[in-house]
């Protein structure tokens, strides 16, 4: 005899119900038997009954599972939402999903035309994927269980032209690689999880990298462009075959809760990496790197000076870095654009090679002012201070040796560091000197082996105030709190809205 599903469960549910009511009956003669284990029998029996009635429930919805509410911060909530797997997607690992992501933005971006915004939910699994772009007033959000793996075949990843204020890739002369989450001319875009994971893979890139074998430079894990109204955040990304996250030519950014792995040394893998933007805020994040924790950049030589779109207004708190070999915060190298108006606050950084780094060289041209640092916090460090004028990279021969940066106004207080090799090493330019420093209320206790010279300092012009060990004489003892500002950029004064995800998670 053939049952159906339906028979079947009926079948199972009667059966279980003859067993149930055999049982009470027998337990209404243990009732005059042993009284002393009436409780005892009746709790097993209610047991018993639950567990059998949700069997068969279970077995007749298919293995249903609970729909789950997340809530989650975002710039905007969404009135439309799917699922990768809505779209194809398979979350095994080895499936390419590069189609269903595609696809799935395509499908979506149609109904954000009617104002209400969408959203895409990456769910547990593995999502092996190649490059895809996103589209305005959309979100993807990847669940805490969910990977999105970068594959290795390089016919998933896109090239794309050399940034204009770049003038050549950084691997090589001419293209690179698309990033593996890519937007360019957006608007309101969130890229957001409850702690999901992006995996670049980077080992393959890296290798690559160290034998000499890339014709076009590595592609990053998340690169957003020419944009505004930007939100990345509660996520881990790892494993980048080079930059993190690289904003660029935009604006109005919140990038929060970022947790960013990387060998300490794999080449480049710097964190975040605010890049010719406006308005940017980087808080409550930790990053272990090959790189500087962030790079904080505009354009290289003479194309950034072309270019003209300096990073300004940029926020940082509340960081934690991990980078033997780099800087915890790295103004420039690429700076010819312009930087100005930085500040960081509450800033932590523990087997770093620098706390805040200035890059720059002769070509550059532009500026790096009006940055202000409080509150830091550093341990087993090479350097505390750190300033070079002679970082000397070029994109080609072309550059103008006449272009000198202009720096000044660079502010550090309250910071108190330990297991220091070297306090301060401040070199400027000769005939363009870094002017107007200040550096006030820091306590630097050294390295039981530390250099003799603490100091080092050329071309420089500044003061200092309550500042341990004594430095250079190019830096005199002046009574002066170095200024930070409190008021409020306008990055600060966007609030997000809570949001929220459903479905069976």
């Amino acid at each position: 005899m053939e049952f159906s599903r339906k028979s079947l469960v009926i079948y199972l549910h009667a059966i279980c119900t003859s067993l149930l009511f055999q049982f009470f009956f027998s337990f209404l003669f243990l009732v005059f038997l042993e009284r002393s284990h009436v409780i005892e029998t009746l709790i097993s029996a209610i047991f018993l009954l639950g567990l059998s009635s949700s069997s068969v429930a279970e077995l007749a919805a298919g293995h249903a599972t609970t729909s789950t509410t997340i809530e989650f911060p975002a710039l905007n909530c969404r009135k439309h939402s799917a699922v990768l797997t809505d779209f194809g997607g398979v979350g095994d690992g080895k499936t390419s999903n590069t189609e269903a992501f595609k696809a799935a933005i395509a499908n979506l971006s149609q109904l954000a035309a009617d104002g209400g915004g969408v959203q895409l939910v990456v769910p547990p699994g593995k999502w092996l994927t190649g490059s895809f772009n996103l589209t305005s007033h959309f979100t993807l959000f990847i669940h805490k269980d969910a990977v999105i793996l970068g594959t290795q075949d390089e016919s998933e990843w896109p090239h794309l032209p050399v940034l204009p204020s770049y003038g050549r890739g950084r691997d090589a002369p001419t293209g690179r690689f698309s990033s593996l989450i890519f937007g360019t001319n957006l608007t309101d875009v969130v890229i957001t999880g409850n702690n999901g994971t992006i995996d670049g893979q980077g080992a393959y890139w890296w290798k690559k990298f160290k034998e000499e074998k890339l014709n076009v430079t590595r592609p990053y894990l998340i690169e957003i462009m020419y944009s505004n109204q930007v939100q990345i955040s509660n996520l881990t990304l790892v494993n980048s075959p080079s930059w993190n996250v690289h904003p660029i030519y935009s604006s109005d950014i919140i990038i929060q809760h970022l947790t960013i792995l990387a060998p300490v040394d794999s080449p480049n893998t710097d964190g975040i990496d605010p890049d010719s933007c406006t308005n940017t805020k980087i808080e409550d994040s930790f990053v272990v790197s090959g790189d500087d924790c962030i790079a904080v950049k505009s354009g290289w030589d003479q194309y950034g000076i072309k270019f003209n779109m300096p990073t300004k207004n940029l926020v940082i708190r509340r960081f934690t870095c991990i980078s033997p070999d780099s800087a915890t915060i790295a103004l420039g190298s690429e700076m010819s654009g312009g930087i100005e108006d930085v500040r960081a606050e509450d800033i932590t950084a523990i087997n770093t090679e620098s706390g805040v780094r200035i890059k720059t060289a002769v070509g550059r041209g532009a500026y790096v002012k009006d940055i202000y640092v409080r509150r830091m916090t550093l341990n087993t460090m090479k350097y505390v201070f750190w300033m070079t004028g002679s970082y000397g990279s070029h994109p080609d021969p072309g550059f103008d040796p006449k272009a000198l940066p202009v720096i000044k106004g660079i502010n550090y207080r309250d910071i108190v560091a330990d297991n220091v090799t070297y306090s301060a090493r401040l070199d400027g330019i000769e005939n363009d000197p870094f002017t107007d420093i200040c550096i006030s209320n820091v306590n630097i206790k050294l390295t039981t082996k530390p250099k003799e010279l603490q100091w080092n300092c050329t071309n420089i012009q500044g003061v200092t105030n309550q500042v341990t060990p004594e430095p250079c004489n190019l830096l005199p003892e002046k009574e002066i709190d170095c200024p930070f500002p409190e008021d409020r950029l306008p990055i600060d004064n966007v609030k997000l809205k809570i949001c929220s995800i459903s479905g069976n998670f």
